[in-house]
């Protein structure tokens, strides 16, 4: 009997301390995680300015949903010097501040209306910006060519030539090919690495390019030749797209113009008849009819901005 109780006792033991060493090694384990995720994010965006980066709880957490994944898919394109969680929370602040400034200004109705289309403004200058940046390598293209034909002509392989290039450029075409050239020196192969590229920068003309590219790492010929055509070509597709920018520049203007008469609108209104937005929006009808001609504002906008969008 004692034998028994000794026995009870001793895997009572030995069970409890597995548990606690088990337990650690499960504290130890996902503290050294939280420790290498930090490592790694200062090593490549968190400390990357030479500032250190804010929100680094919510970057964590936001970096495992999908919606966090998009949003740094979103600003690696745009070459902002921000992180997911840093975007996501400036952003809440800037829906929750036009909210109240809206509802305040105008009519409570008005502050979800304003939220949404805070919401959708973020969104909107993501797109911005990674336009922007699109338009800026696109401009670039041309000397980008220019530096890889002679860099081939000169008898270095494509993947050199890639990383001289991107020493020679300036943003964000330095920045893109670095991305790259990094890309190639852990082991990617070139259609993965420029593919990338193209993703995150898609234009027709980059698309040429890096097809150009993958063409002839693949199959050989003369990549010197067809480099030096796509400059000459891609320098004519610059000097086109800046002259419909031009022209179009009155209808883009006229596409801001429409959403900011609406808001000027409902302000006017508001001086003259103080109050009048409250009694307006207090009634189900007054409700449906701002919707509608926000609605209408937004179609507006819409239709000018797609008729005077021409793809070149």
């Amino acid at each position: 009997m004692n034998n028994i109780a000794l026995l009870t006792i001793g895997v009572t033991l030995l069970g409890s301390v597995l548990v606690v060493l088990g337990v650690h090694a499960y504290t130890t384990g996902r503290a050294q995680r939280a420790a290498l995720i930090d490592r790694l994010s200062s090593a490549g965006r968190i400390e990357s300015g030479g500032r250190r980066r804010r929100f680094r709880g919510v970057d964590r957490r936001l970096r495992r949903t999908r919606l966090g994944l998009a949003i740094e898919r979103k600003l690696a394109a745009t070459g902002l010097d921000l992180t997911p969680g840093e975007f996501f929370v400036y952003m809440l602040g800037g829906v929750l501040g036009v909210w109240l400034v809206a509802a305040s200004m105008l009519a409570a109705f008005f502050g979800p209306v304003a939220g949404l289309i805070g919401l959708w403004g973020a969104n909107a200058f993501l797109n911005w910006q990674r336009g922007k940046r699109i338009e800026k390598f696109i401009n670039q293209l041309p000397e980008l060519s220019r530096i890889l034909a002679n860099a081939t002509q000169a008898g270095l392989a494509l993947r050199t030539a890639i990383a001289m290039a991107a020493d020679e450029l300036e943003a964000p075409a330095g920045e893109e090919l670095a991305r790259v050239a990094d890309r190639l020196a852990v082991g990617a192969s070139i259609d993965d690495a420029l593919g990338e590229l193209a993703d995150r920068l898609p234009s027709r003309e980059l698309v040429v390019l890096v097809t150009t590219l993958v063409l002839s790492s693949r199959a050989g010929g003369a990549i010197v030749g067809s480099l030096r055509n796509l400059t000459v070509t891609l320098e004519q597709r610059k000097e086109t797209r800046r002259e419909i920018k031009t022209q179009l520049s009155q209808v883009t203007v006229t596409a801001y113009a429409v959403p900011v008469i609406g808001v000027g609108s409902l302000l006017m209104v508001d001086a003259m008849m103080p109050g009048a937005l409250d009694r307006m929006t207090g009634a189900f009808i007054g409700q449906t009819a701002v919707i509608i001609a926000i609605g209408l504002f937004t179609a507006g906008f819409v239709i000018i901005r797609r008729l005077s969008k021409i793809d070149v």
